[in-house]
């Protein structure tokens, strides 16, 4: 009689831990770059994230767990993202990371992610250790992409066969200059210069005013924050008629270099950024589904980093429900076996051997003409 009570209270127990694990959270950890170059993106992918995870919450959460998302500021540098990663893993053990756009960071902090089995869903590139990106996936699509529909454009739509590149030194820009190093004789385009500036440059005018001597008629800005504005301005100040088309940015960001630079400035659009502009169809309503509640919270604030925040969300959620699981190893293969998922950006086609899900390009050769966004190619 005593062991039956016994193993009754056994049981008792053990459902209740069971309801209540049920009842409980999936944490999201975040390391983003709160402050630092990286602040305007990172602080849009990060609201993304809350924006999403509000929305799955209000709808019962998934699999009977609410979703909590814990934020951590890296500053943009590598050495702080590795810190915080350590304090998520650690003292709030995270479930799942869904980081930002600082490649440096998370590619330092994946190997002891990984040892850990914990999925990161990222805004940034791949780590390139195979043991790490096995527990790595990215929303961004590849690096390539960005440069290819500049060179298409220069190519396709002007006469300019002479361009310089201008990048700053983090990974996902390093990536962008040796795709262009590779292939610009590819689209008729021959290098006039390829320099590196840092972040925190105050001025560029040495680097396009080489460019310039050497024959370019074009210069691809290659990195985030403010230098695109620094280099616009120098265009500007030297009296170049040069024209300069940047990587994908915020818009707040663009808005002012379009008022200096007016017809010599294009930039790479995400589709989330012109969606008006997009025929109806899976993308657009996609993209609708995210702007609503988006635009409810935040008005008209530029939505392309926020809407890959969204994607992370509903993508880990996807995966934790076709695995029926929250053990990470789980979720971590059932990601793997997502495709044909449509997100903000594009859609989504992972596998054991692409964990970067965008395969296709997605963007547009933009500018903007009297305060809207117009797109040019």
């Amino acid at each position: 009689m005593k062991q039956f009570v016994k193993l009754s209270l056994i049981a008792a127990a053990a459902a209740i831990a069971a309801s209540a694990h049920a009842q409980g959270v999936y944490k999201i950890g975040i390391a983003a770059g709160l402050t630092g170059y990286a602040a305007t993106v990172d602080r849009a992918w990060t609201d993304g994230v809350r924006v999403a995870v509000d929305v799955v919450n209000a709808a019962g959460g998934v699999n009977g767990r609410r979703l909590e998302v814990i934020v951590e500021d890296n500053r943009s540098e590598p050495q702080e993202a590795v810190t915080v990663y350590k304090k998520m893993m650690s003292s709030d053990k995270v479930d799942a990371f869904l980081s930002g756009c600082v490649s440096a960071g998370n590619l330092a902090a994946a190997g002891m992610v990984a040892k850990a089995q914990i999925p990161m869903m990222l805004c940034s590139i791949l780590p390139q250790n195979a043991d790490h990106v096995k527990w790595a996936f990215s929303t961004l699509p590849p690096a390539g992409f960005e440069v290819a529909k500049r060179m298409e454009f220069l190519q396709q739509d002007t006469q300019i066969r002479k361009v310089g590149v201008l990048h700053d030194p983090t990974p996902y820009a390093n990536l962008q200059k040796g795709f262009a190093e590779k292939n610009a004789a590819n689209y008729g385009l021959t290098l006039a210069g390829v320099d590196q500036y840092k972040q925190d440059d105050a001025d560029l005018s040495v680097q396009i005013g080489k460019m310039n001597a050497n024959g370019a008629g074009a210069v691809l800005k290659i990195g985030l924050g403010g230098t695109t504005l620094t280099a616009a301005k120098n265009i500007k100040q030297l009296g170049l008629p040069m024209l300069m088309l940047t990587s994908i940015e915020d818009l707040a960001v663009f808005r002012p270099v379009a008022e200096v630079l007016g017809p010599q400035f294009f930039f790479v659009a995400a589709p989330s950024q012109i969606a008006e502009a997009l025929p109806a169809g899976p993308l657009k309503d996609a993209i609708g589904a995210f702007m609503t509640p988006w635009k409810a919270k935040h008005g008209e604030r530029d939505p392309n980093w926020a809407g890959r925040g969204w994607d992370a969300v509903m993508l880990t959620v996807a995966a934790i429900r076709k695995a029926n699981s929250f053990d990470g190893t789980k979720v971590r293969d059932a990601i793997e076996t997502i495709t044909g998922f449509q997100g903000t950006t594009g859609v989504y086609n992972f596998s054991p051997a692409v964990h970067q899900g965008i395969t296709e390009n997605p963007f547009k050769i933009a500018t903007i003409r009297a305060g809207k966004v117009v797109i040019v190619k």
